[in-house]
Parts: C-alpha cells; sequence; structure tokens
C-alpha cells in the first residue's frame, strides 16, 4: 500500500477546488491544455454533446439553451446506449404499470 495521499487529476479550473482537498490530504494533478489523451472520457463526451446538440441548433434565447441540453441530458442518460455498458443505457426510464 502506498504512503502517498491520494490523487484526483482534474483540468485546469478556475474554480479553488485545490483549497478544499487539501484539508482531507488529497492531491490534485493537472491536465495540461492540448493533452486530451490524458482525459478521453470527457473529451469523448464534449464531442458528443457538440455532434449531437450544439453543431445541430441554432440557440437564439438562454430557455432555448436550457430546454435543449435539459433534453439531450435526458435522452443521453436514459434513452442513448452505450459501448462500455454493452450498448444498453446507464438509466433505463422506468415504466409505471398501466392500471385498468
Amino acid at each position: 500500500m502506498s504512503s502517498r495521499p491520494p490523487s484526483l487529476v482534474s483540468a485546469p479550473s478556475p474554480f479553488p477546488r485545490r483549497n478544499g482537498l487539501a484539508h482531507v490530504g488529497v492531491q490534485t494533478l493537472f491536465i495540461t491544455p492540448g493533452s486530451p489523451w490524458k482525459n478521453g472520457d470527457i473529451v469523448s463526451f464534449n464531442g458528443m454533446l457538440r455532434d449531437e446538440l450544439l453543431d445541430r441548433e441554432l440557440f437564439d434565447t438562454l430557455w432555448k439553451v436550457t430546454v435543449l441540453v435539459e433534453r439531450w441530458r435526458q435522452i443521453y442518460n436514459r434513452i442513448h446506449p452505450h459501448s462500455a455498458l454493452g450498448y444498453r443505457p446507464p438509466a433505463p426510464e422506468p415504466i409505471a404499470p398501466q392500471w385498468a
């Protein structure tokens, strides 16, 4: 077992995340900009978000952005099949029984 404290890998951020983590003994490791291979999951997600939503819509208002992103998020999290899960959705929509 290692004597080093646990680490959290994160991309550079303007938010003061490191101060709160230092209090519990966690060190942060930064991903340098231009190094997408170090954070492939988020790069893949961002590409999918851009391809499936951002490049297909013209956002006129903040309300439209909010509604369309929420709709896309629901589809992505409940319907969209994920290869890491054997092409199953992560959280299938529950089906309520139809009472006669």
